[in-house]
């Protein structure tokens, strides 16, 4: 259930940006049973990581703080609506439920005539396309190679762990 205080935080760290430099005002916080048990907001710059938005670092310091991968049953808060890339990661943590502040035709409006050197941009149309393509339809050129030998050490893997 919704509650203004989890979205607050959410839009306080977004607000980091205006003060730290290498950072992005994208901030989040990852809820569970009514606490706060993640929060993080864009370091991408700041960490040479293009993956360090602010869902992605809400999930990780989740993650980290409950010892688990699995977040069922968690809510995430965040100051925008996430990209197709933390929206990825919210479901394989296994987020429940999300709500956001400003949409991404929003943040688009508000980022209009920043430059591309004053921040990271992301085509997040293009990213949603991609992200969603089969393999053999993406834009990136990609060539399997050694499938026996990684199939083998999958397998490997997965027979020390099936149930006996």
């Amino acid at each position: 259930m919704y509650q203004q205080e989890f979205m607050q935080r959410a839009l306080a760290l977004s607000a980091l940006a205006l003060t730290q430099p290498g950072t992005e005002p994208f901030g989040a916080v990852v809820v569970k049973d009514g606490a706060i048990v993640g929060e993080g907001f864009n370091h991408s710059v700041a960490h040479s990581d293009p993956t360090s938005h602010g869902e992605v670092e809400a999930i990780r310091d989740a993650c980290r703080r409950l010892g688990t991968v699995d977040l069922s049953g968690c809510e995430l808060y965040t100051s925008c609506e996430p990209c197709a890339m933390c929206a990825a990661a919210m479901h394989i943590a296994g987020i429940a439920r999300l709500y956001y502040a400003a949409s991404l035709a929003q943040s688009g409006q508000a980022f209009e005539g920043v430059t591309v050197e004053a921040r990271h941009p992301i085509d997040v149309e293009a990213l949603r396309a991609e992200a969603g393509a089969p393999l053999d339809e993406r834009r990136l050129p990609a060539e399997q190679k050694l499938d026996g030998e990684a199939v083998r050490i999958l397998a490997e893997w997965a027979a020390t762990r099936r149930a006996r």
